[in-house]
């Protein structure tokens, strides 16, 4: 490679010096500016004879993007140097640690960010622009690299001929989903629409040309009718600062602008009101500038809209004030857009001088005007913050660094952008492609080098997944992954393996027992899981499955079991007959009154007998005596299957008491039924009424249910015959319930 000519040198010296002027408001300080030279000296060194694709020598692309990072975006001594060594690493062969000897450890710092967010896949960034902006945050620790980044997308729009066709539509890729919404983000509006403008003219120099030739053909009538537009509000703001002077408050002087709207800005609107260059209604935008004292500025913005609205009429809709309550970057100005003719609406902006700057410059301005040194790059404290939180009301709602995010990006072979938490390894970005694909991971490709799926993964590493048919999940994978969604999927095959094993196990102990004529049954699984301690019959299969339970001691165990509950139930047959027939030996029909001696009973809720009624006793397995009813439901199948414990019973002197009864009443749905009803049982009879529910029909009929405590089975005889002469009841009958 050739060295630089004599001329050549000449001329990069003169750029810098020239660059050196430039950031000289901003970047003066001695040490500062001895740091910036030993860098300019080391470039000049290491880039002797590089030349761009243009032909121009390498090193004015160093010293424009200084001059750009100071003057543009408001950056300082620290950011002018890492212009220059911004791609020396890469490029040259120079190690980080060297930088950082020569430099200091922040230059070093950026200079390793900048190598790491250049080396990530852009092309699908359209698809994942938020989880992009995100990875360039946590990718880096100085915010400066995101704003060299900007610098450097900034130069090459403006010198399209140093970049090759390929690179530069990456370049616009990358300008359109991610820069053009960071520099939007920290207020560089001016950058902003620059790179907007540059955007549309590569994407759509058809229109973009159009739209030029139809503003240039249009420029002369819009001057004139902005210089008859803002004569009356020049008069009208004269008087007002006049009379503000005299008042000895709210003191200004003004200056007015205006501009047609960008091409870009326009092209936008013709798409979203879907009409021709000629239709769109807000095509120019004046701003009015006020220099006053800080305090008075809000004020003085009002007073001036006031003077407006007065001369114009305000769309009420289009009113943006962000004077009261700024935007995330720190972007303050008062919007309004005014009618002055049936088809020309203006925007008219109005703000103080220091707003104006803030709003030209970003946020170098904004602690510029706080009293800030620019030097010290203290705004930077806060660029994070902004782009981490869009929603942020002010820039200055936190002074504190944000702490680095708890989400890593990975890159897929084919580019794609794949977001898992901190400390995630491959098998869990393998369960993040495909379920399928976590359940034969076999390890991976990280940036070409092969590692185990215990491996954890970095932020932007460029991941392949090896894959194997004879592979599939275990137990000990839950230690090696930390997300949800792949810890639910490897507990979720277990399961189902297990699930497969208890079937096997299910078919085998079913076989089993049938061969050893035990009954299969929930007693038998319930007495089996409680024998073996287990939680469940899932458990007790998946383990005579896996062997870890013996058939062959399963089956003494149902032996020896069922022996001696044969034996206990032998021994209470022989208690309950023996019962049975020392009461019957006592009296042939056991009498139920209040003269029963050693005999406990209760009266069987499935019937509800009441004295009176004709009952049997069934002995219960505690010795006990239950009442049923002869019509009982279950009477037919006690007496079959339990014949040995049926006793003949009668009442017998029974004290009066409160049996329950359950009434059916049928018949037509007549007025002053319920009355009729209730006036039976409870007046006349004086019977104790727990419930009644009646439900009518279309037809003009009802039936219903009555309960009632009653003494006995002849009162509820009488109860029942008296309910059944009432006009309009059909039938009534007793039911068990």
């Amino acid at each position: 490679m050739a060295n630089y000519s004599v001329e050549e040198i000449n001329g990069i010296q003169l750029a810098y010096e020239k660059m050196l002027a430039d950031i000289h408001p901003s970047v003066n300080d001695p040490q500062h500016l001895a740091l910036i030279e030993k860098a300019y000296r080391y470039c000049l060194e290491k880039y002797d004879g590089k030349y761009l694709l243009s032909g121009k020598a390498y090193m004015l692309h160093l010293i424009e993007m200084a001059r750009i990072a100071v003057v543009e975006v408001g950056l300082g001594y620290i950011s002018v140097v890492g212009a220059f060594l911004h791609g020396i690493t890469y490029k040259e062969g120079v190690s980080i640690e060297e930088i950082e000897t020569l430099f200091g450890k922040t230059v070093a710092i950026i200079m390793d960010g900048f190598g790491k967010i250049s080396a990530l896949k852009t092309e699908k960034v359209a698809y994942n622009s938020d989880n992009f902006r995100v990875l360039f945050l946590s990718l880096i620790e100085d915010m400066r690299v995101v704003l060299l980044k900007v610098v450097h997308r900034v130069y090459d729009v403006r010198n399209q001929n140093d970049v090759d066709a390929d690179r530069l539509g990456k370049y616009f890729h990358e300008i359109k989903y991610i820069y053009i919404p960071i520099v939007h983000r920290l207020g560089l509006y001016k950058i902003k629409a620059e790179l907007e403008q540059m955007l549309m003219r590569y994407e759509n120099p058809e229109m973009y040309a159009e739209i030029e030739r139809k503003i240039q053909e249009t420029q002369q009538a819009y001057q004139q009718t902005m210089d008859d537009f803002l004569e009356p509000i020049k008069r009208g703001l004269d008087i007002e600062a006049d009379r503000a002077k005299r008042a000895g408050k709210c003191k200004f002087n003004y200056s007015i602008k205006w501009r047609m709207k960008s091409i870009a800005s326009i092209y936008a609107k013709m798409k979203a009101q879907n009409v021709p260059f000629e239709e769109v209604y807000d095509l120019l935008a004046a701003r009015v500038i006020i220099n006053c004292a800080e305090k008075d500025e809000i004020e003085c913005c009002w007073n001036v809209y006031s003077v407006i609205s007065n001369l114009y009429e305000p769309n009420p809709d289009r009113l943006r004030d962000w004077i009261t309550k700024p935007k995330a970057s720190g972007y303050e100005s008062l919007h309004t857009t005014v009618k002055y003719s049936d088809k020309l609406w203006i925007e008219v902006q109005i703000r103080s001088t220091r707003m104006d700057e803030i709003a030209e410059t970003g946020q170098a301005a904004h602690y510029l005007y706080k009293g800030e040194k620019n030097t010290s790059e203290e705004w930077l404290m806060n660029v994070r913050e902004v782009l981490e939180n869009p929603a942020l009301v002010s820039f200055e709602n936190s002074y504190k660094r944000i702490a680095k995010v708890d989400k890593i990006f990975i890159f897929t072979p084919e580019g794609d952008l794949k977001q898992l938490p901190v400390g995630s390894t491959v098998l869990d970005f393998a369960y993040e492609i495909h379920t399928q694909v976590g359940e034969t991971c076999n390890g991976a490709k990280v940036n070409g080098r092969v590692v185990p799926i215990r491996y954890v993964l970095s932020n932007g590493d460029k991941v392949e997944i090896i894959t194997s048919k004879k592979q599939s999940p275990r137990a000990d994978w839950l230690n090696c992954v930390v997300t949800e969604k792949a810890k639910n999927r490897i507990r979720r095959f277990l399961m189902e393996e297990q699930l497969k094993e208890s079937e096997l196990g299910k078919s085998m102990l079913n076989r089993r027992l049938k061969n050893w004529k035990i009954p299969v049954n929930e007693d038998v699984i319930s007495l089996l899981v409680k024998e073996y301690k287990l939680e469940n019959a899932l458990q007790l299969y998946n383990q005579i499955s896996t062997e870890e339970i013996d058939l062959a001691d399963v089956k003494k165990l149902l032996e020896d079991r069922l022996a001696e509950k044969e034996a206990h139930q032998d021994k209470v047959t022989v208690e309950l007959v023996t019962k049975k027939e020392e009461i019957q030996h006592a009296e042939e029909c056991l009498s139920i009154g209040k003269d029963i001696d050693n005999v406990n009973y209760k009266l069987a809720k499935c019937c509800n007998p009441i004295p009176g009624d004709k009952v049997f006793g069934f002995v219960t397995n505690d010795g006990n005596l239950t009442l049923h009813r002869t019509n009982c439901p279950n009477a037919k199948s006690l007496q079959q299957r339990y014949g040995y414990r049926i006793i003949n019973v009668k009442w017998n002197g029974v004290e009066s008491g409160i049996s329950q009864a359950t009434i059916h009443i049928y018949g037509h749905d007549v007025m002053g039924l319920l009355g009729k009803i209730t006036k039976v049982i409870s007046e006349d009879l004086e019977v104790n009424m727990k419930n009644i529910v009646l439900n009518s029909d279309k037809e003009g009929y009802f039936d219903g249910k009555i309960v009632v405590q009653i003494p006995d089975v002849d009162s509820l005889e009488q109860l029942m015959n008296r309910l059944e002469s009432i006009e309009g009841i059909l039938e009534v009958t007793r039911i068990d319930e």
